[in-house]
């Protein structure tokens, strides 16, 4: 399965399971980040043999050959993100020839945690955060300055976001623009957010949306309706984080009000 989603710095998402494809040599135009959930996979990168397996997580870089194909008879299972070329700096490219795998659980649970992001009905402002905490720790492994994230406490920064976030409830906001905005980080934002509120802005924001949904409902609106009105793609959307949140479905809600 493969898509486009609409995340700056994102080209595609690819999740696929092979059992005796052999990839020839290629290059790709993007970052190829993967993650191997089964199996293993053996390639070779700029002409050097490595190994990927799901203790770790791959970075090929752009314009390099390399190809691939499955280690033992079952085949293999993977997840691929394809950044933008950009997202990572030309000049990291020899740096992810020498070194294309990164034995990091930090890092492996947060590219899997975007990819749960990127279900289809993206929730963008969410997928953005999450996006914005791997590039930090790629690039980190890149300039080999691993560590963990500076400690940020900006309260006016998080009060200004969150006026942002309550006046855009239905439109959402980009985090990159916001981040821009304010002169900062991306991840600076959401660090400084999450401290003074405790919880990050993806999930402020789907909580008011929620929040919304339920007055509107109450006051007699369809459930399809409200889901548009107050910013999800559809019913569905809605209904997926309504049930999270209350443990019930927007139509259900309605229905034991009345």
């Amino acid at each position: 399965m493969a898509w486009r989603p609409e995340v700056p710095g994102l080209t595609e998402v690819l999740h696929a399971h092979f059992t005796d494809h052999v990839y020839p040599a290629h290059t790709h135009e993007a970052w190829t980040l993967l993650l191997v959930d089964d199996g293993a996979v053996r390639y070779d990168l700029d002409r050097q043999a490595h190994g990927a397996s799901p203790a770790a997580v791959t970075l090929l870089p752009p314009g390099v050959p390399h190809d691939g194909r499955s280690q033992f008879p079952g085949g293999f299972r993977k997840r691929v993100l394809y950044l933008e070329p950009g997202t990572l700096g030309t000049d990291r490219i020899g740096t992810a020839v020498d070194r294309p795998t990164f034995a990091d659980p930090v890092l492996r649970a947060r590219v899997s945690q975007l990819h749960g992001a990127l279900r289809p009905h993206t929730d963008e402002l969410e997928a953005e955060c999450r996006l914005a905490f791997v590039l930090e720790r790629l690039r980190q492994h890149l300039d080999r300055v691993v560590g963990p994230g500076a400690a940020v406490r900006d309260d006016r920064l998080a009060d200004r976001l969150r006026e942002r976030l309550d006046a855009r409830v239905a439109e959402g906001l980009s985090l990159d623009a916001a981040a821009a905005h304010f002169g900062v980080r991306p991840t600076h934002l959401v660090r400084a957010f999450t401290r003074r509120y405790g919880l990050p802005p993806h999930r402020y924001l789907t909580g008011r949306r929620v929040d919304r949904a339920r007055r509107l409902l109450l006051d007699g609106m369809a459930p399809a309706e409200v889901a548009i009105a107050v910013g999800f793609y559809d019913q569905a959307h809605l209904t997926r984080h309504f049930r999270r949140m209350l443990a019930t479905t927007p139509a259900a809600y309605a229905r034991s009000a009345a």
